[in-house]
């Protein structure tokens, strides 16, 4: 029986609806079997890997990139479990001493037993990611009507994504004075947990005119999304490209099925898909109120959901309802598929008048993943407002350093992060006092000067900053306005 098949229930006979595939398996094999991939172009008849019959890649350079992401995503698996934890702790704790006004309250509610275990649902309780950047009131200064205000309400929407629900509505409700319409916790087609989490609000409560649908990205300790991004597995969709497996699965892919127009699913089968009851959603909502837009948001893997779920609209040619897309704004996004897949969506995006914005902060590592090379495939497409570490902007068709693993770039990176751990200490200054930060973005950025260099540039700090500090002129390009 040859790997290939042996694989083929596991998969739950994906190649059913892709006829072109490939994928990665971290579990495939041990690491003393790793060269065995690096140096046969024979893929098909690897352990790690489950593609379509007969696949041949040559190029030992090529092969290196389906060896790098396997050689991660084994690490990452194995620190799985310790990471999870470690953030509950770190999390649970530092929420514990946030409910103090400083750290002697804290130590004084411990000595007298007056510490209370914080509620994970209550709306006081902050992720991490919320923990570095506790900023929640919109920015005063752009108001509806500003060319930024759509960029800067979808940076906070990304960020608020990352938050429990009870957070998100009073935020939502109490602080922006807008509509709540409902969290979500949606279930994937390939693991027995629900994963992906996204929130709908609308801008007012009777005849809105505007709709956000922000989806939650990739968690600091959740180590399975981080191997969702670093990923290069593909399906080929229905001759319009290759679009990536881990994000397909996470909006709602079904198995063995692929992207049906209508899902079907027994009365009793209660478990919701992103993509279908997002769009079942929205289609209500709008065929009640003809002049409400839509906006599509995230931050890292939040950003690939929003721009994956624009995609499948467009594969099963839901005009209306993309017509009825204002824009996608997207922060820190991964790469999703294929050039193919970029030509295609962009033209949908044309014809149907949707704005598309990918905005990318300086050395971010994450929109630099999966590896953009002839062996994966992989490509950005559309409009990328680029910002630099002193916040300025520039149209770019891809960001600097594409693949991010150049050691030509590493000391430029390194001497960057620690500009912005120095430049965190007098920003509030400098900026004013909502640009300030606290101690844990502090260490976080001083942690990530010595490790990778990227990740600090990737959280919704600086997303945040550089929505509010756009230039308005970059939100003019030709190509947005046709």
């Amino acid at each position: 029986m040859s790997n290939k098949d042996e694989n083929d229930g596991e998969h739950g006979g994906d190649e059913g609806f892709s006829k072109e595939y490939l994928v990665l398996r971290p579990d495939g094999g041990r690491f003393w079997e790793l060269p065995h991939l690096l140096f046969s172009h024979n893929v098909d008849n690897n352990k790690f890997v489950d593609c379509s019959e007969g696949m041949k890649m040559h190029g030992v350079r090529n092969r290196w990139v389906l060896v790098l992401s396997l050689i991660l995503q084994k690490i990452l698996l194995c620190l799985a479990k310790p990471a999870h934890w470690l953030g509950l702790i770190m999390e649970t704790f530092i929420n514990l001493v946030f409910n103090f006004d400083n750290f002697s309250k804290f130590f004084v509610g411990l000595f007298h037993g007056k510490l209370i275990i914080p509620d994970k649902s209550a709306a006081n309780f902050t992720s991490i990611i919320g923990i570095t950047d506790t900023r929640l009131e919109l920015d005063k200064n752009i108001r509806s009507g500003d060319c930024r205000y759509h960029g800067s309400l979808s940076a906070m929407a990304a960020k608020l994504a990352y938050e429990n629900e009870g957070l998100v509505k009073d935020s939502v409700t109490n602080k922006w004075k807008m509509e709540f319409i409902n969290f979500y916790d949606f279930w994937n087609d390939y693991q027995d947990e629900a994963s992906t989490q996204a929130f709908m609000f609308q801008d007012k409560k009777d005849d809105p005119e505007l709709v956000v649908v922000a989806f939650r990205g990739t968690q600091p300790f959740y180590f399975d999304a981080w191997i969702t991004d670093i990923d290069v597995s593909w399906y080929h969709l229905m001759g319009i490209g290759k679009l990536h497996v881990g994000f397909m699965k996470a909006l709602g892919l079904q198995k063995g099925l692929g992207w049906p127009h209508d899902l079907k699913q027994p009365e009793n089968d209660k478990r919701m898909f992103a993509y279908y009851t997002l769009r079942e959603k929205l289609k209500d909502i709008l065929s009640k109120n003809e002049k409400a837009k839509v906006i599509v948001t995230g931050h890292s893997l939040g950003g690939a959901l929003a721009t994956m779920f624009t995609t499948v609209l467009a594969f099963h040619k839901e005009d209306w309802l993309l017509k009825r897309i204002e824009g996608v704004y997207t922060f820190g996004q991964p790469r999703v598929g294929d050039e193919k897949i970029g030509e295609f969506v962009k033209e949908q995006l044309r014809v149907n008048g949707v704005k598309y914005f990918r905005f990318v902060y300086c050395n971010d590592i994450v929109p630099r993943v999966p590896f953009d090379n002839k062996s994966t495939l992989f490509k950005h497409f559309g409009t990328c407002l680029y910002f630099n570490g002193l916040y300025q902007g520039k149209v770019v068709e891809e960001e600097p350093n594409k693949n991010y693993f150049n050691p030509a770039k590493a000391m430029f990176m390194m001497l960057n992060a620690c500009f912005e751990l120095i430049r965190s200490f007098f920003i509030g200054y400098v900026m004013g006092p909502e640009y300030s930060e606290n101690w844990f973005m502090r260490l976080v950025r001083l942690l990530t000067v010595f490790i990778i260099p990227g990740v600090s540039a990737h959280f919704p700090q600086d997303y945040v900053n550089i929505s509010r500090l756009a230039s308005s002129s970059l939100y003019y390009m030709p190509d947005q306005n046709e």
